[in-house]
């Protein structure tokens, strides 16, 4: 590290020395120099310091921003702990990890836990068993070291976007006494949304290379589990959009379907449907974001796909594991692709973001408002629009990328030695079209390319090397993305 900073103030020193000599040098060699002097300069920086700067410096407010944005429906208290700890408390022994849909017992959660930790993914399923999870959740919050936080993607995206002053932001759904306690002075909460008691998920977190038995954690995530009801039924979707008439919101922020999975078949459906026509009464001229999380049923994210719910959004936030679940479940491209292996392979991806737009996405023939997606994962992110409807989404996708490295490490900016370059200098933009090799410029870290009609705009992340938290990331990406986000009036 000393032999760099050396460097760069030999270098600095040599260029202020040929600025003083300037008139008496040729033009021309001193051009030459100076260029050459500050490539090496830019050089001495590593990536990290360089894709930072050009952050910074892409970062801009749009022209129109959001005023007002009602956020709903999936609202909790996390409680938040080392998942390794908490089984080894409830006397649960390491083992073979199997995926579960439902957790239905402790051997399910330990199971499904080894599972996801041996992959470094995240996952969240619903805990059936009421008593069962209720011993496990007093064990939670018990135990040393614990830590109560804002939880649901809405209350999170609400609780993020409320950090700026500028916005008023409405929060719809289940709020107890605790998260009302915990959340943001600027977030608004209908008294219809109150109830006395709290919904509690449990967030099991683990660092990369922690070790439990013979698993050992390839990246730190977390698992999520719940037996969340209130969630589960979408209890607020009614009181959510009755209360879009008084505060006039600019932008609507949906989630929680995913909560619904935990519900039967049947209730389910007609939930989804309900949903549908609740979702119908929106006015059109307010931009909707859905955002998606973990899901394990294929015909229920196929119903979410095909009936309507897809068309009557604006825009769609998701991770790499439910795209890979989405094509899936929706026979789209690379569907026979079981997981992904290290990171997202930047073609794939692409594909499917590319297939879900022209399939779902608005057309001239097609009544669809869906217009654009943010897809996040550790390494990278892309944002991906139909041409004409978004603007200023240069900023937006870096702003995302940046809230990832600084929430993680838990800093106010980026520290670049807390953090690693992890993306891919080089990618294919597809799989499936012979279309361009793409080399990333650490100087120029935001990528554009064009397929059809649709844009799309990737950077790297700046991964945080000890991660702070990892609940919440993608929430916090989202809402970033958002913020910086400008939507073209039709």
């Amino acid at each position: 590290m000393w032999q760099r900073s050396v460097c760069v103030g030999l270098v600095a020193l040599a260029l202020g020395y040929l600025c003083l000599l300037g008139p008496e040098l040729p033009h021309s060699p001193l051009r030459h120099l100076s260029a050459s002097l500050l490539g090496g300069l830019r050089r001495a920086r590593s990536l990290e310091e360089r894709v930072v700067a050009a952050w910074q410096a892409a970062i801009v407010r749009p022209a129109r921003r959001w005023a007002r944005v009602a956020v709903g429906v999936n609202a909790c208290v996390d409680v938040v702990l080392s998942g390794v700890k908490l089984l080894e408390a409830l006397g649960l022994e390491p083992g073979d990890g199997k995926n579960h849909a439902v957790l239905n017992s402790r051997q399910d959660l330990k199971e499904a836990f080894a599972h996801f930790m041996e992959k470094g993914a995240a996952a969240e399923r619903f805990f059936s068993n009421a008593e069962s999870f209720h011993h496990i959740a007093r064990t939670a919050s018990e135990f040393p070291g614990a830590q109560l936080y804002v939880g649901g993607n809405a209350a999170l995206i609400g609780q993020k976007l409320a950090t700026n002053p500028d916005l008023k932001i409405l929060l719809c759904g289940p709020v107890g006494p605790k998260l009302h306690e915990l959340l943001d002075d600027n977030v608004v909460v209908p008294p219809e949304s109150m109830q006395e008691r709290d919904e509690f998920h449990l967030i099991l977190e683990y660092q990369a290379g922690e070790e439990w038995g013979q698993v050992r954690a390839p990246t730190a995530n977390r698992f999520i589990f719940s037996h969340d009801l209130s969630n589960g039924a979408l209890n607020m979707l009614e009181v959510f959009v009755s209360s879009l008439d008084e505060f006039h919101p600019d932008l609507v922020v949906l989630s929680g379907l995913h909560m619904m999975e935990g519900q039967s078949k049947e209730m389910r459906q007609r939930r989804l449907m309900e949903a549908v026509a609740s979702i119908s009464d929106i006015p059109t001229d307010i931009p909707i974001h859905l955002e998606l999380a973990s899901m394990t049923d294929q015909d229920f994210m196929s119903n979410i796909v095909h009936q309507q719910v897809f068309p009557l959004v604006n825009s769609i936030g998701l991770n790499e594991q439910e795209l890979l679940f989405l094509t899936q479940s929706a026979s789209g491209p690379h569907a026979s692709l079981t997981s992904w292996s290290g990171v997202p392979d930047v073609g794939v991806v692409s594909d499917i973001l590319f297939w879900i737009l022209k399939e779902h996405g608005k057309t001239a023939e097609r009544a669809s408002d869906l217009t654009r997606i943010h897809f996040h994962t550790l390494a990278y992110h892309i944002l991906v629009t139909v041409d004409g409807y978004w603007g200023n989404q240069v900023a937006a996708v870096a702003a995302g990328a940046r809230a990832a490295g600084t929430q993680a490490c838990a800093t106010e900016t980026i520290d670049s030695s807390k953090v690693f370059l992890k993306a891919p200098l080089e990618f294919v933009t597809s799989q499936i079209e012979a279309l361009s090799k793409i080399s990333l410029n650490p100087d120029e870290p935001v990528v554009h390319w064009h397929r059809e009609d649709i844009s799309f705009h990737f950077t790297p992340v700046l991964v945080c090397k000890d991660p702070v938290r990892t609940v919440g990331l993608g929430d916090a990406i989202s809402a970033e993305g958002l913020l910086y986000s400008e939507v073209h009036p039709q």
